[in-house]
């Protein structure tokens, strides 16, 4: 079914390999980076920083849906998710704008924005939510109640703030234009499909459930226009409501980090 191109920023990392297969199993799939994806023909291989927006607009061209990954400062960072602020300015904040004023200026129907868990981390400083992330097992509470795409943002760190900017910016984008911005949550997706840690147990994602959320918004219907949701898999002790995703396009997890291999 390559009846549309997917234009991908950060086709390498964890999340773009994540996603990878299924996207090139339905969609005609191109990559915009610095140095280039291997893999991916020439023709669709586009280099380019995001944070110069004269350099990546040719990528835009022709595209559908764009999904949106690239970024600095993420939990796989090597300086961590509160150093770097100055790329993360760049790529983060600048980056996500240009991504999404390309778009806009293409007549791109869709982006989807890979934000991240980070934007709620500052909940598992709090009771329930600490208890459900503890080493002691005996502190897990018997229920509480899960933070949903309207509960208040709660970032403990700079890579955290720099995606609800992000956020912002595509609710700005889509309130100014036809455009749709979807903006997905990520939980934990490592580069290897395992659990990682006794956080893990709570923000887990599978790599299939990373890529069912990507296909699910590369198909949703042009009604959805701005939505947020949290993308983790179905696990027992999971706190970001999935319920939501489920409704408006579909997600339902299989995987759970009660069934998946540990770290």
């Amino acid at each position: 079914m390559v009846d549309r191109r997917v234009l991908v920023t950060g086709l390498s990392g964890a999340v773009g390999s994540a996603i990878r297969p299924a996207l090139e199993e339905r969609y005609e799939v191109a990559a915009l980076s610095r140095s280039g994806v291997d893999g991916v023909p020439d023709a669709l291989n586009f280099r380019g920083a995001v944070q110069d927006a004269a350099a990546i607009a040719p990528a835009f061209q022709g595209v559908d849906t764009v999904i949106h990954l690239a970024a600095d400062g993420g939990a796989h960072s090597t300086e961590g998710m509160n150093a770097g602020w100055d790329a993360m300015l760049q790529n983060n904040v600048i980056g996500a704008y240009n991504v999404f004023a390309a778009a806009r200026d293409a007549g791109v129907k869709r982006v989807i924005f890979a934000s991240t868990g980070a934007t709620v981390i500052g909940y598992e400083q709090e009771s329930p939510w600490r208890e459900l992330v503890s080493e002691d097992d005996s502190t897990t509470p018997a229920s509480w109640p899960n933070v949903t795409r309207d509960s208040e943002p709660k970032p403990h760190s700079l890579y955290g703030a720099s995606k609800l900017i992000g956020e912002d910016l595509a609710r700005f984008i889509v309130n100014t234009s036809d455009m749709s911005i979807i903006c997905l949550r990520i939980g934990g997706v490592g580069a290897r499909d395992v659990v990682n840690g006794v956080r893990g147990r709570s923000i887990y994602c599978s790599h299939a459930d990373m890529a069912q959320m990507a296909v699910k918004c590369v198909e949703a219907p042009a009604s959805v226009r701005f939505d947020i949701f949290y993308v983790v898999s179905n696990n027992k002790y999971g706190y970001r409501d999935i319920s939501h995703a489920r409704d408006v396009v579909g997600y339902e997890p299989t995987g759970s980090a009660e069934t998946a291999e540990k770290a």
